[in-house]
């Protein structure tokens, strides 16, 4: 059955022409052919190229009604065998008839296939045929894109960067159907998560020192201050004092070294968006006694979803910086060793690096967990600690450890299937969370990724460009790794282990008076009652740093403050005292200003108040 069709010949007119046509025949059989046709235009445009059939199974799948997808299936088959015979044997194509079928002519060869077997047969060829196009397009693509490198040591990088991205592109095509089953999950056996009360009561380790020249610090330094209107590194943001998370990282191990006598190092790990930036302000920690050393993450370009194919034209700076992205922590196990810092830290004797997020301010070396991987006997060393606390309402989404096939997996939201989201959700099911407070041995490392026995679950993070365009980012997780070491562990801890600062409402938190600040670490005020964390939701007016920072004169008391709203154009004058729960609405067009050493408890504030200096 031939159309005629005056547009171009595109993926959407192919989809509007099954559309327009179907309802206008009333033959299923009659109707299944003309999706053929439009299958067969798709076929003759893409040739398995560009598009690579992408839309062939949506117009079977998608489009047909339900009844008509056996049929039509079969119809393909025919179609599929047809061609396979004619390659086969070409006097196949002269006597090839539209009322004969390929099971016609499997039986004039005297062959017994079904059309079960046929369309089986055909479609997981027909996929496999697809998966191996799209590699190869990509291959191609990314073979262009090494071409534009600016020079050879740019070149060898990306090639570096490349093959790791294959090998997760080519994950990502063999998935198939959920990588969970919801039915194998578990929860974790009692002594594989266990209580860090339990880990404080070995007591220190004996010879500090020791104990401490054997670990590196690494802290993940790939994120941009884009989230709260900064912009470059976010590790240069002011958190405490004028000091910024680098400063107080920087000042937390220059004084385990200081007061031990001890050679903790310092590794970041940058990303494109952060390493000039971050490399430039090292230069003022050239006299703190801590050793300081960088690598960066893979450098992986955006999938058009569509395509399935980069955006990028071109590797150098003058490209466009939304077709790269990092492509999540992940990657520090490959990256670390491909910089080459991975062997140099082993041939100085170091054992393992404790790992986390630099925006982490909870995150400090804690002398008992070291002291509890240091005591095992070297043939039942835990060669993997995962600290986790207990789940607050705040922390529904956070990943969680579970029992999966018999060992100790991360299980991250974007793994769940939709109909289980909210039972992951629960917190009386799912009590713990992870923190991405990491301990993990640097000879274990070397071992699983030389041997490529890490199969970390690919996160598949779609995105919207700013001019529309669909990309996704295939990404991966550092605690995914920890199915892949040996005698792993959860620890969990207390929640001061995890102080995050994501937004401006966690900011005000530790730049109030809850905390303490000593030698770069915070610590809750003995002054506070409840050693809980308020709840603190700032709205939209505050997202910005800057924005924030106008709106207070000082920030306020808040050692009492159980809760805290704030919504519309609010500003907060000085000595303000907050305690219990605070609500304060400015409706749209109003300004509230909260006077200067207002003390409000338990008070809901709305309407209008303005204050003016007179």
């Amino acid at each position: 059955m031939v159309f005629q069709n005056s547009e171009p010949l595109t993926d959407r007119t192919c989809r509007l022409k099954a559309v327009r046509l179907r309802g206008t025949v009333q033959s299923p059989r009659v109707e299944a052919r003309v999706l053929l046709s439009v299958a067969s235009d798709l076929n003759l445009m893409n040739s398995f190229k560009g598009l690579q059939g992408s839309y062939l199974l949506g117009v079977f799948i998608v489009v047909a009604p339900p009844a008509l997808v056996p049929l039509v299936c079969r119809l393909w088959a025919e179609s599929f065998v047809f061609s396979r015979l004619e390659r086969v044997c070409p006097s196949v194509a002269g006597t090839r008839r539209r009322s004969r079928t390929a099971l016609h002519f499997f039986q004039s060869l005297k062959m017994s296939l079904t059309v079960a077997d046929l369309t089986r047969g055909a479609m997981t060829e027909f996929q496999e045929k697809l998966r191996q196009q799209h590699e190869e397009s990509m291959h191609r693509e990314l073979q262009t894109l090494l071409s534009t490198a600016a020079d050879a040591k740019e070149q060898e990088i990306s090639r570096k960067d490349f093959d790791g991205f294959k090998k997760l592109f080519h994950r990502f095509l063999q998935v198939k159907g959920p990588a969970i089953d919801w039915a194998k999950i578990s929860r974790p056996p009692e002594d594989s998560i266990q209580p860090y009360e339990r880990i404080r009561a070995k007591g220190l380790p004996g010879d500090i020192a020791a104990a401490l020249n054997r670990l590196v610090v690494v802290k993940l330094n790939g994120g941009l201050g884009t989230s709260m209107g900064c912009k470059g590194p976010k590790s240069l943001i002011s958190v405490r004092s004028e000091n910024t998370f680098l400063d107080l990282t920087v000042q937390q191990i220059e004084h385990l070294n200081k007061t031990y006598n001890a050679d903790v190092p310092l590794v970041l790990m940058n990303s494109f968006n952060t390493d000039e930036d971050t490399k430039k302000i090292l230069q003022k920690y050239s006299h703190h006694r801590v050793k300081i050393h960088t690598f960066n993450q893979s450098r992986y370009p955006r999938i058009n979803k569509e395509s399935l194919l980069p955006i990028a034209r071109s590797m150098g700076p003058d490209g466009d910086s939304e077709a790269w992205y990092p492509p999540g922590h992940g990657d520090i196990y490959a990256s670390f060793s491909n910089s080459g810092l991975l062997d140099k830290l082993l041939s100085e004797g170091k054992e393992y690096i404790f790992v986390s997020n630099i925006d982490n301010l909870g995150a400090t070396v804690d002398l008992f967990i070291l002291q509890h991987l240091m005591s095992q006997p070297q043939d039942k060393r835990c060669e993997f600690i995962m600290e986790v606390t207990d789940k607050t309402r705040a922390d529904v989404k956070g990943g969680t450890l579970i029992e999966y096939e018999e060992r100790l997996r991360l299980l991250e939201i974007a793994q769940v299937p939709k109909a289980h989201v909210d039972e992951f959700k629960s917190v009386t099911k799912f009590k713990i969370f992870n923190t991405n407070n990491l301990w993990i041995s640097l000879p274990a490392i070397k071992r699983v990724y030389d041997a490529n026995a890490l199969d970390l679950e690919i996160i598949v993070n779609p995105k919207t460009l700013d001019g529309g365009l669909n990309v996704i980012q295939l990404e991966t997780a550092v605690g995914a790794a920890i199915k892949s070491f040996k005698n792993a562990l959860g620890v969990n801890v207390p929640r001061s282990r995890f102080l995050p600062v994501k937004t401006t409402s966690d900011l005000l938190l530790v730049m109030s008076n809850l905390y303490s600040l000593e030698a770069g670490s915070l610590t809750m005020s003995q002054k506070r009652e409840f050693r809980t964390t308020p709840h603190v939701k700032l709205g939209s007016s505050f997202t910005k740093v800057q924005e924030y920072l106008k709106r207070f004169d000082n920030i306020p008391d808040m050692l009492e403050l159980d809760h805290l709203t704030v919504s519309g154009d609010v500003t907060f004058g000085k000595k303000v005292s907050l305690k219990g729960t605070v609500i304060i609405i400015a409706n749209h067009g109003d300004r509230i200003d909260i006077p200067a050493g207002a003390m409000l408890e338990n008070k809901i504030v709305s309407g209008n108040l303005r204050i003016l200096d007179h």
